[in-house]
């Protein structure tokens, strides 16, 4: 039986129909292919840390730098006792107002009295044997000028008679002695101002001299005070003559009151690292009290070099503090930064960066120099810090 050979026009048809099968496979291979390289590119592109940006702005007005402090009277005295006895009375108490000399209490000295009689009295004893002396050395020359009695006789008789003038001197000196403590029987305040401690009573004993002993009465001169204020060794430099301060006291809430400098240690305790300061507060209301805690603002010198930034671009490691710097390709840089000013939300750099530096803000804590990061849509470089 005779073999039928396929037509020219059915050759024809079949081979186009496996063309187009092979164009339509190979498009959609890549197709699949440029999807798949998208979908790759797109997903590195997501895999890259987003951030914010922002530059540096200039630091402007100088801010108050916020510090304890302490007031303290202009003048305190504690009052103790110079002779031991009883306490008989005491004339003022703790709030009363005192003047230089008000008598404050009388002490009761028997004692201290009898020693003081007994000193009147070898005084008296001591000067009629110093007339004695003198009488009979005056006799005993008189004699040697007739030569009655010898030279060495008379010699001892005008000795005997010098050694009686030295105990008179002494005599009176211990009874001066005796008489200046008795003037202490009675305390009386040293200057004008509070009593602000009473530490004794009727009939209490009063040991003189103790080193454990209670004062008796403190005394402070409250019109004007002395605000104290440990600066740190950093701002140190902006105290100078002239220098005013404002400040607080938590029983004031909402009134400043001011000060004036007044001194300074001139130098740092090392155990603090701070500059005492000393500044002059007048009281003429009596509103501040001695003991009180201030907290003091003072004002720092503006500086034109220092750049503001907030605190949340900092970065703490182990090479110190450091901001993450973003480069026109993309990349991180990790910078280190010198904070001259801490303002608690805002730091103030002088050291370290430029107004023109990118800065990353709230950076992620894996961040490491050379990453390379995506600015969100809404960074913020253009945004002043």
């Amino acid at each position: 039986m005779p073999i039928e050979r396929p037509r020219p026009r059915t050759l024809l048809i079949g081979s186009l129909s496996l063309g187009l099968l092979a164009v339509l496979v190979g498009g959609g291979l890549a197709l699949r292919a440029g999807h798949a390289h998208a979908v790759a590119k797109w997903t590195e592109a997501e895999a890259l840390p987003v951030v914010r940006t922002f530059h540096p702005a200039a630091a402007g007005q100088a801010n108050d730098l916020n510090l304890p402090a302490h007031l303290e009277a202009w003048q305190e005295a504690a009052i103790h006792a110079r002779v031991s006895g009883y306490l008989k009375a005491w004339h003022s108490d703790i709030g009363a107002s005192v003047k230089t000399g008000q008598v404050l209490a009388v002490i009761d000295t028997p004692d201290l009295d009898q020693q003081l009689q007994q000193a009147r009295a070898r005084l008296q004893q001591a000067r009629a044997n110093a007339h004695l002396a003198q009488t009979t050395a005056v006799r005993w020359q008189n004699l040697l000028a007739s030569h009655s009695v010898a030279r060495q006789e008379a010699d001892e008789k005008q000795a005997n008679a010098e050694a009686a003038r030295a105990n008179v001197a002494a005599a009176e000196a211990d009874c001066a002695r005796l008489e200046s403590l008795e003037a202490y029987k009675t305390l009386q305040a040293p200057f004008d101002g509070v009593l602000t401690a009473r530490h004794t009573d009727v009939g209490e004993l009063i040991q003189a001299d103790s080193a454990s002993g209670a004062e008796l009465f403190r005394v402070a001169d409250t019109r004007r005070l002395r605000l104290y204020v440990p600066v740190p060794q950093n701002y140190a430099s902006a105290i100078r003559p002239g220098l005013e301060v404002s400040f607080s006291v938590p029983e004031h809430p909402g009134r400043l009151f001011h000060a004036r400098y007044s001194g300074s240690s001139t130098a740092v305790d090392s155990r603090s690292g701070s500059l005492l300061a000393e500044f002059d507060v007048a009281n003429p209301d009596a509103a501040l009290l001695p003991g009180d805690y201030a907290e003091a603002h003072l004002p720092l010198p503006k500086d034109e070099a220092r750049l503001s930034i907030p605190s949340s671009a900092l970065i703490f490691r182990a090479k110190g503090t450091q901001v993450a710097l973003l480069d026109g390709h993309g990349r991180v840089h990790l910078q280190a930064v010198h904070i001259a000013l801490d303002l608690g939300d805002r730091l103030q750099i002088d050291q370290g960066l430029k107004a023109s530096d990118q800065v990353i803000d709230n950076p992620p804590d894996s961040l490491a120099n050379g990453d390379e990061v995506r600015e969100s849509d809404g960074g913020e470089h253009a945004r002043q810090a």
